[in-house]
């Protein structure tokens, strides 16, 4: 299995990951499921999550916590928005932490979470979930093929 490639831009890479808030709650993990396979760039994965990756192979671990600046980033107060009530659906319950799915112009679909409820408003926030926290990212490397690998120092 350790065939000594090392992780590089477009690597093809086969992993198990957990991503954990600061108080230990897990966000995201592949443990018990099929792992993760991407290629390195494809932006599967935010950028500060890819850098971890950089130089592991097949059967190396790491855990590290990176910070909002390099994951998810921090909340923007223009992303939390109020709706009329009436621009939802009559049958949909309208409730504190509800995550509901808006289709933008390019038939995307965004999602956002309900955060506040009032007569005639719902506020809406359309931030990551992560954005703001630092995580604990663990990875352990089950494969990696192909990518491109730096020029060796001289």
């Amino acid at each position: 299995m350790t065939d000594g490639v090392a992780i590089y831009h477009g690597s093809n890479v086969l992993m198990h990951f957990t991503i954990s808030l600061e108080d230990g709650t897990v966000a995201e993990t592949t443990e018990g499921e099929d792992p993760l396979y991407f290629v390195m760039g494809d932006e599967t994965l935010v950028e500060g999550l890819e850098l971890a990756l950089f130089g592991l192979k097949a059967g190396d671990k790491q855990s590290l916590k990176i910070g909002p600046e390099m994951t998810y980033g921090y909340p923007d107060p223009e992303n939390i928005q109020s709706m009329d009530c009436a621009d939802f659906p009559e049958d949909m319950k309208l409730e504190r932490g509800v995550i509901v799915s808006f289709a933008l112009p390019d038939g995307e679909e965004y999602p956002g979470m309900i955060t506040e409820v009032g007569d005639k408003q719902v506020t809406v926030d359309f931030n990551h979930p992560l954005s703001g926290h630092e995580v604990l990212f663990e990875v352990e490397i089950l494969e990696v093929s192909g990518g491109k690998e730096p020029p060796a120092m001289q």
